[in-house]
């Protein structure tokens, strides 16, 4: 197991091929990718391999990426949260199953991979989030993002980015 970070609660750590079941019950949840605009299907273990494989590891190279969250205390996965490449940005992003909403791990993961990237001198760092998902719009204020614009993403959906400021 390759642990990237680690809090006073969580441990993160890189995905591998073998956590395809984990990430496929997880997108199960409607409410999981009610406001992300997904266009990627979760219909099918073989759909989500491919995006693991295609999507997921590869960030890996370059030395960050969506990383498994898993609590240590019981070492249950409850989500994903990290940094991808999308080209002109590094965006931090994270999924959590619902059962573990409102209890701070997402806050408290986003503000380590945060620290992270800051370590790495990344630049560009930015967060986004669909407006009517105020839960993720508090995580992004919370751990110190700065408003930066609302924009309409490729679906049509109205949504905020928030950009780290050095």
């Amino acid at each position: 197991m390759n642990i990237k970070l680690q809090t006073p609660r969580l441990y993160l750590r890189e995905f591998t091929l073998a956590d395809v079941e984990l990430l496929y019950n997880m997108h199960q949840d409607p409410a999981i990718t009610r406001y992300t605009g997904d266009p990627l299907p979760w219909d099918s273990l073989a759909q989500t391999e491919k995006v693991l494989a295609d999507i997921i590891l590869p960030q890996y190279q370059k030395g960050i990426g969506r990383w498994a969250v898993h609590l240590k205390e019981t070492d249950e996965f409850i989500g994903w949260c990290g940094l991808k490449d999308v080209g002109h940005e590094i965006d931090l992003g994270y999924r959590y199953i619902q059962n573990y909403w409102g209890k701070g791990y997402a806050s408290e993961a986003a503000q380590a991979v945060l620290n992270f990237g800051k370590q790495q001198q990344l630049p560009n760092i930015v967060g986004c989030a669909d407006v009517e998902n105020i839960a993720s719009v508090k995580i992004l204020e919370k751990i110190g993002l700065k408003f930066l614009k609302y924009y309409n993403d490729d679906y049509g959906a109205k949504c905020v980015k928030y950009v780290c400021v050095y």
